[in-house]
């Protein structure tokens, strides 16, 4: 398994069904006809053809045309001998030049042994099969050496208005014992623990590629590595960039209880191993931990966790499909273990409001788009791939619906420690309350039963609770809505 689980605890309960149904979503089987071996990546080629590309560990690239009945599946390349496998390692992922339709160039990230490294190359499609690629055109444009057979990052993509290839590098691991024992993350003299940004259009030195000048280190004199954009990361597992303004949005593995979803922008330090999420980070007995000055640092948009259960975030996509128009918008992402899907929101002003979407459905590993912006999840064990059930509701009957239901907002709000939360319903029949906090998880449920119509007026004691922010929902049939309350102590 690439993203080989921290803990695994998890019961594997739904390979072989085509639809997994909880919390307010549920998941299709996108193409019942076809299936992968150990899937890491999907990307489309933005040439027009609608085609979609997934990437397998073991080496190979597949091509399938975008439509539900396909049948079959072709290889678009196989480079399975050159490619060095294990739970971690293999062929990571796949970026198209932004002028593929012109010039056929594509990019992958893969390992290789020895030495041990990670291999960014360029290929070329075969000028006769659009759906086959030259094997032999390989030309490789860097390649970094890795200590261990751990923490890659492993996306590649191009910046939507520079151009520039982007480049995700963890910290190079181990798994057990000390972690980062080299301190990468925190040395700019190595490319490790880092996002690369390079211009693969042009050649400079001895190098296959150039640096822009306008990466934060470009033209330095104390060593440090020009191609760095970004650096302080121990496993960036999935970036993509918003569709507005175009920064990266980053997902990243945490080491012992956090995991941090980032908004990495030029010549920022992203904490590892300083940091893990918000909080410091020490390390275990007997390893050396870094002082925590976090002068300097930047801290994630978003981090869940905070007990031992160990987890793995997946990042994915701002959703710009047609099948789910109320997640327009929103930065979906999952967690490999628990299976929890949450569509996140953030401003840069406002609180980020994190919405759980499904609450158990593991073992994604990524996420893909095709080129009308539909979203797509792939799945590591059965090797299938998902997308969202379209909504089966209409606008229409949503505000149908809502008008038998009424939720108010808590009062007092803020509150200390306890509030009212008011709420009327006209149709009679099963209604649920529930409390979540900032990252989705369910903390009270203190309505789930059958009601009869009329206004009901919940006492919600939270003393138990620390200060925040949190979200009350109610829930009957296909009726839900939330609010957010304040408990301030």
């Amino acid at each position: 398994m690439l993203l080989a689980p921290k803990k695994l605890t998890v019961i594997i309960f739904f390979l072989l069904s085509s639809s997994v149904s909880f919390s307010q979503y549920s998941l299709e089987v996108a193409f019942p006809n076809v299936s992968f071996s150990f899937p890491t990546d999907m990307q489309n080629a933005g040439d027009g053809s609608n085609r979609l590309f997934i990437v397998e560990q073991g080496g190979l690239i597949k091509v399938i045309e975008n439509d539900t009945t396909v049948s079959s599946s072709k290889t678009f390349l196989d480079i399975s001998e050159r490619v060095l496998i294990n739970d971690r390692f293999g062929l990571l992922s796949v970026a198209f030049h932004p002028d593929y339709e012109n010039n056929g160039y594509f990019f992958v990230n893969y390992n290789a042994a020895n030495p041990q490294r990670t291999v960014i190359s360029r290929f070329k499609v075969s000028d006769l099969n659009p759906d086959s690629a030259d094997e032999n055109s390989e030309f490789i444009i860097i390649e970094i050496e890795q200590p261990h057979r751990f923490h890659n990052g492993g996306t590649i993509a191009f910046g939507p208005t520079d151009g520039y290839l982007y480049i995700a590098l963890g910290d190079g691991g181990p798994s057990t014992g000390c972690p980062d024992p080299f301190n990468h993350g925190q040395n700019r003299q190595t490319l490790l623990g880092s996002f690369l940004r390079i211009n693969v259009d042009s050649a400079s030195g001895v190098n296959n590629y150039s640096i822009p000048s306008t990466n934060p280190f470009y033209g330095n004199q104390m060593g440090y590595k020009e191609e760095i954009f970004a650096w302080g990361t121990r496993n960036p597992w999935k970036f993509c960039f918003h569709p507005s303004t175009n920064k990266i949005w980053a997902a990243e593995n945490g080491e012992n209880l956090y995991e941090e979803i980032n908004i990495v922008e030029s010549g920022k330090n992203y904490g590892w191993k300083i940091m893990e999420g918000f909080h410091c980070y020490t390390a275990p007995q007997g390893c050396s931990s870094l002082v925590c000055d976090t002068n300097g640092l930047t801290n994630p948009v978003f981090e869940y966790g905070g007990t031992s259960e160990r987890r793995s975030v997946i990042g994915g996509y701002f959703y710009r499909g047609t099948g789910n128009p109320e997640l327009t918008g929103k930065y979906i992402y999952c967690d490999y273990l628990t299976g929890g899907f949450w569509a996140l929101e953030y401003d840069g002003i406002n609180p980020v409001i994190n919405t759980q979407l499904i609450s158990s459905a593991p073992f994604f590993t990524s996420f893909g788009e095709d080129e009308s912006g539909e979203l797509y999840m792939i799945n590591a064990i059965n090797g299938k791939i998902f997308r969202f059930n379209p909504t089966s509701i209409s606008i229409h009957n949503i505000s149908s619906i809502a008008k038998d239901y009424n939720l108010y907002q808590n009062y007092p709000n803020p509150f200390n420690p306890s509030t009212t939360i008011e709420f009327d319903i006209k149709v009679s029949g099963f209604v649920e309350l529930r409390i979540s906090d900032v990252s989705g998880k369910i903390v009270s449920v203190p309505i789930s039963n059958h009601l009869s119509v009329g206004k009901y007026n919940i006492f919600y004691d939270a003393s138990y609770l620390p200060s925040g922010i949190y979200y009350y929902t109610l829930r009957s049939g296909d009726f839900s809505k939330t609010k957010k309350m304040v408990l301030l102590k």
